[in-house]
């Protein structure tokens, strides 16, 4: 089936087959977080990021062959409620950005800077660290060598703008900044968006409306 990135609270996961990782959307809790799992198809390795909520639900859909790392995109508490389960349940190693773990109340066992590669099996992802949402919130870019990039944004980059920075013009200079020149300027159109809320997007969908966002500042 078409891969769509529309899921629900309750629902099925949605399913995206690339060559060579497969990434399994599921949405969780009061907040209707997304989690995506990842799986490198040359080993069975398993990532997962943001152990939002319900840790039933992401357990079962990890599933027998566990996941060797968790990785939390920021340090705001609704994506990590399921961490401290999972970890316990799983024995992932978890990552974080560094200037968010000491928000994270579980122990970050890697600290995540701008620029680190994240592993899953054969899979290579990169760190990108973006400023203004939360101080540590990283994306994770997977440069798929069979197609387009692929990027998860947690809560800095959705359709339609830049994570909330709470009317801080400081922050949310920064935040713009950030997404611009480590997304925008160095992925093409065709990049597919992973959020942490809500319906996936494209960097080319986005992109005309940069100078929309800076004028209005959010």
């Amino acid at each position: 089936m078409t891969y769509s990135g529309v899921v629900t609270v309750g629902g099925p996961a949605d399913v995206h087959e690339l060559t060579d990782l497969m990434i399994s959307k599921v949405a969780v809790g009061p907040m209707e977080n997304n989690a995506y799992l990842l799986r490198c198809r040359a080993t069975d390795v398993q990532l997962l990021i943001d152990a939002a909520n319900e840790p039933r639900t992401l357990l079962n859909l990890i599933g027998d062959g566990g996941i060797a790392s968790v990785v939390t995109t920021h340090r705001h508490a609704d994506h990590w409620q399921a961490l401290a389960q999972v970890v316990t349940e799983t024995g992932a190693r978890t990552y974080a950005g560094r200037h968010d773990a000491v928000g994270i109340p579980v122990p970050t066992d890697v600290l995540v800077d701008d620029g680190d590669t994240v592993r899953v099996g054969r899979v290579e992802l990169t760190a990108r660290h973006l400023v203004g949402h939360t101080p540590g919130s990283i994306a994770l870019v997977y440069d798929d060598p069979h197609g387009h990039a692929h990027v998860f944004t947690g809560d800095c980059l959705f359709p339609g703008g830049v994570g909330n920075t709470n009317k801080d013009p400081e922050a949310f200079a920064s935040l713009i900044h950030d997404v611009e020149t480590k997304l925008f300027d160095q992925l093409p159109d065709e990049t597919w968006v992973y959020p942490g809320h809500g319906n996936d997007t494209t960097l080319g969908a986005e992109r005309p409306r940069l100078p929309e966002w800076k004028a209005r500042g959010w």
